[in-house]
């Protein structure tokens, strides 16, 4: 699996020209103009080094968002480091500490950046926020394939890395055709806590045409990424596919939702317990991330889908 994705990196990733055309990109700050092609990029973006990984693109340094990966990358990216050593940053956005790293590129799409940030940051390199029209966390993999490929003028590379996996995720909805208009939503067992479409893992289930929980996005009043819901009423989240997001074991966080077995859902075999290391490739939602993810998930959603509760739909911590 992990040959194929280096196989669909390789074919999409053509070496940039040396003398990168300027650029100007629109964002949610305003505008930056980026010259060349810039080669000590740092990465602010908790999910951003996935899409340089697969550009082709090594940063000099990548924000640490969760896992014990090298680097905190993931397994489905971890090779494209090659042998570099990036720096890790931990916590809050450090502007001395980035200045001393010298970057020509500073990366901030899905990073909480703000405008006072974006300003310091922008005297030190080009710098790019989510981009124009939307908040910290609710930009497509596509925008941000599109940004980061124009930051670093590999713009047809990014196009052609969007068409095909755009193309599989058409080709997944020709061939399940059962799947439209059928409801689905991604859920944190611990506080449950149901994704919206205006997440990335709500936006997914709807790639694949799924509805995402109409329920929960009715509550949805004031565009929030995730909705906690009720122990008292779990009816929002008992759709047609219930994936349960986890990052541990998950047995003692389903165990205290008391409710739970009461539900259509579970008793009818519709739910999915996603590993670890299957929920970071739907949290992290890059190309890279999302072709390991159809992988392993598509066999799963047909499990819970094909009408037999008594269907097993293997839980694997290692994520293999």
């Amino acid at each position: 699996m992990i040959a194929r994705l280096l196989l669909f990196t390789a074919c999409l990733c053509a070496p940039a020209l040396t003398l990168a055309e300027p650029r100007v990109l629109e964002h949610r700050f305003g505008q930056t103009r980026i010259d060349g092609a810039p080669k000590r990029i740092v990465s602010l973006s908790f999910i951003g080094h996935d899409f340089l990984l697969g550009l082709g693109e090594v940063p000099i340094a990548l924000r640490y968002w969760y896992g014990d990966g090298p680097f905190g990358v993931w397994p489905w990216a971890a090779a494209l480091l090659g042998e570099a050593e990036p720096a890790v940053i931990y916590g809050a956005i450090d502007v001395e500490a980035i200045a001393l790293l010298e970057p020509d590129l500073i990366l901030a799409q899905w990073s909480g950046i703000t405008e006072t940030e974006y300003r310091l940051l922008s005297h030190i390199a080009p710098t790019v926020p989510p981009p124009a029209g939307e908040t910290d966390y609710s930009a497509t993999w596509q925008q941000m394939t599109r940004q980061v490929g124009r930051a670093l003028g590999k713009e047809a590379a990014a196009a052609n890395q969007i068409a095909e996996l755009e193309a599989r995720i058409a080709a997944l909805r020709a061939d399940n055709p059962q799947w439209q208009d059928r409801t689905a939503v991604s859920v944190w067992p611990d506080r449950i806590g149901a994704y919206t479409t205006f997440d990335l893992r709500g936006q997914f289930l709807e790639t694949l045409g799924f509805l995402n929980a109409p329920e929960v996005e009715a509550l949805n009043t004031g565009g929030t990424y995730n909705i906690r819901i009720s122990q008292e009423d779990l009816s929002p989240i008992d759709t047609d596919l219930l994936l349960w997001l986890t990052t541990s074991d998950p047995t003692g966080a389903l165990a205290r939702i008391s409710l739970r077995e009461t539900t259509r859902a579970y008793r009818e075999g519709r739910e999915v317990i996603v590993d670890p290391v299957l929920t970071a490739a739907l949290s992290h939602s890059s190309p890279l991330a999302l072709s390991y993810a159809l992988e392993r998930l598509v066999p799963m959603i047909k499990a819970a889908l094909d009408g037999d509760p008594g269907t097993a739909i293997t839980y694997d911590e290692a994520g293999q």
